[in-house]
């Protein structure tokens, strides 16, 4: 895997002129920010070696490189889930091949179910910590070169980061909750027993992803900052049918306050 990572990597850098400093991961719906991004240099998944390829609905599947708020970024416009077949080494593939190419921090979005009752519908949630109930992403063969084997989380999500991100939103007047983000295998939707459980063991949200691209850039040594759209509700009495398209409607709707703090954060690295 270690060299299958690298050829990666080395083709990447025989297509792209771009060293980038900050990657960024976007979930459903949330493909906008990449928008934002100038004088991009865009590679399809399905042109690069090795590469996952989403298969989800709002992923687009591109690798998109250029400047953002004055910084050198590439940005993955669709991610990879557990849910979709693929291992965690394919799924945490994409971080391992930022490392490559020189990235220095992590930025990630993502559309999820709110478990809290003060939250409501289309309220951003940056994540201050998570319960994983994924694989988890270091399973398998140590690869060194990565960093340690038993990797401390006490601060998987960068302390700076999230108070900037707080200043940040004050400034711009956007209202922004703060909470514990839990990760499971989907691809199902959660019962409403399900959610009662998430709510008990300390949840404020649930998803389908983030975490395991959190734990293999923190074994990296990779700052990270994330932030979830509330696209549902999980919570008793607010419980509706959702469908996937429902998930994409409301991120494509809130996902313009996200980028604009996403980019100010990012400004100020």
């Amino acid at each position: 895997m270690l060299k299958t990572i690298k050829d990666t990597a080395s083709f990447i850098k025989t297509q792209i002129s771009i060293n980038p400093d900050v990657g960024i991961i976007l979930g459903t719906g949330l493909g906008g920010l990449a928008d934002e991004i100038e004088n991009p240099q865009i590679l399809d998944y399905d042109k690069i070696p090795n590469f996952p390829v989403s298969t989800v609905e709002g992923h687009h599947g591109k690798l998109i490189f250029g400047e953002l708020a004055g910084k050198n970024v590439v940005a993955m416009k669709g991610r990879f889930h557990f849910y979709e077949g693929y291992d965690m080494q394919q799924v945490i593939f994409p971080v391992r091949v930022m490392r490559e190419l020189g990235v220095k921090h992590l930025f990630v979005s993502n559309a999820s179910g709110g478990v809290n009752p003060n939250f409501e519908i289309g309220d951003l949630m940056i994540i201050t910590d998570h319960i994983n109930l994924l694989p988890n992403a270091l399973l398998g063969k140590h690869y060194p070169e990565y960093g340690a084997r038993f990797v401390d989380m006490s601060q998987a999500y960068s302390p700076d980061l999230i108070k900037k991100a707080k200043i940040i939103a004050q400034e711009l007047k956007i209202h922004v909750q703060e909470g514990v983000y839990t990760a499971t295998t989907g691809p199902t939707f959660e019962t409403p027993s399900e959610y009662k459980y998430f709510r008990i063991i300390g949840s404020d949200t649930v998803g389908m992803s983030t975490v395991p691209e959190v734990i293999a850039a923190r074994q990296m040594g990779i700052p990270c900052f994330a932030m979830s759209i509330i696209t549902d509700l999980g919570v008793p009495g607010k419980i509706v049918e959702i469908s996937h398209e429902d998930v994409q409607a409301v991120a494509s709707k809130a996902e313009k306050k996200m980028t604009k703090i996403f980019k100010r954060l990012i400004e100020d690295l």
